[in-house]
């Protein structure tokens, strides 16, 4: 399982800036992980010998359901990244 260190210190805002775009990337990782499990589910599913119609199109709800749900959590995660590029990050002006 992931972990974000912390320390007793004060963190610089170029840490605190890399500790946030850490984060959206270990919620990203935490995201395709349930998509893949959301496949996985469907494939069992329809490899099954004694399914029925019914069966497969509620399964296939809850996928579409879940996949729903992820998409809505990428776009705040993408908002959380424009917030943080938009506001908080200065480039120096020596790297341009």
């Amino acid at each position: 399982m992931p972990t974000i260190t912390t320390s007793p210190n004060p963190i610089s805002m170029s840490q605190a800036i890399t500790d946030l775009i850490e984060s959206i990337a270990l919620e990203e990782t935490a995201l395709s992980h349930i998509l893949n499990a959301e496949g996985e589910k469907l494939q069992k599913v329809l490899a099954m010998e004694d399914v029925s119609l019914n069966q497969i199109l509620d399964v296939n709800e809850t996928v579409m359901n879940m996949v729903t749900t992820v998409n809505e959590l990428e776009h705040t995660l993408r908002d959380k990244l424009e917030f943080i590029s938009n506001n908080l990050y200065y480039p120096s002006r020596e790297s341009c």
